[in-house]
């Protein structure tokens, strides 16, 4: 079990990358799987098995479709409220700071970040224990490589060289997932206007060389377009996640 540990949902953004599908839905209700449960279900019951059961989800547009499906979340065996930005304090990291000065992250020590359109087996538990071990104010879940959705050419003059299909590149993408120290949170209380969370906070965390990175292998895809939307292996995602959806 995961202890002293609140976990926070990025779902309130628009979704543009998935119109027109997000004018009629808030992207993280999009059903998915051969059960064609929603994205955020996926998410929560991931969470719960290990051990978070306290959430706190960051809504926006359209977030009376996820707070009239999940509710308070006892349904799902979690416990769960919500958090938005404001006129002051705008953007996901505006709803963040919303959340830690109403004191839903009181008595924590630290949140665990998950952007909402993100899909992963990672294993939480070695990824909580890296960010505790190594006393980092955020420690980032990142990719140990990144498979381009186009192909390469090389060239020399006005040859190509050489060409590769979709290669894989060693660059570390994010994958959505972070921790973040209560007391770092704290560090962007005073802020005003449009605030991002991995734009502004944690940006400015690395530049005072307070961020880990936990390299991983694991499954992850984005489901926050069109063209990943269409093509996702349904019956590969029930598959992947049916541990999780018990």
């Amino acid at each position: 079990t995961v202890m002293n540990l609140n976990g926070a949902f990025l779902s309130g953004s628009l979704g543009s990358r998935l119109r027109p599908l997000t004018y009629y839905f808030q992207k993280t209700m999009l059903p998915i799987g051969k059960s064609q449960k929603p994205i955020l279900e996926y998410i929560v019951r991931y969470l719960k098995s290990y051990g978070v059961t306290e959430i706190s989800m960051l809504v926006g547009y359209k977030a009376e479709q996820i707070i009239n499906y999940f509710k308070d979340g006892s349904s799902f065996g979690v416990k769960i409220d919500y958090s938005f930005d404001s006129e002051e304090l705008k953007g996901n990291g505006g709803a963040l700071i919303n959340a830690y000065k109403s004191g839903k992250f009181d008595g924590y020590e630290d949140v665990l970040i998950y952007y909402s359109d993100i899909l992963t087996d990672l294993d939480l538990k070695q990824f909580i224990e890296f960010h505790e071990e190594n006393g980092f104010e955020a420690t980032l879940a990142v990719a140990d490589h990144y498979k381009l959705p186009v192909g390469v050419a090389e060239i020399s003059g006005k040859k190509v060289v050489s060409f590769r299909e979709k290669p894989e590149i060693k660059i570390y993408p994010t994958i959505g997932i972070l921790m973040m120290k209560v007391e770092a949170i704290k560090k962007f209380a005073e802020r005003k206007g449009e605030t991002d969370i991995m734009g502004d906070m944690v940006q400015s965390l690395v530049k005072e060389g307070l961020v880990g990175a936990y390299v991983t292998n694991a499954f992850w895809i984005d489901v926050g377009t069109t063209e990943t939307y269409e093509k996702l292996d349904h019956e590969f995602i029930e598959e992947l996640f049916s541990k999780y959806m018990v």
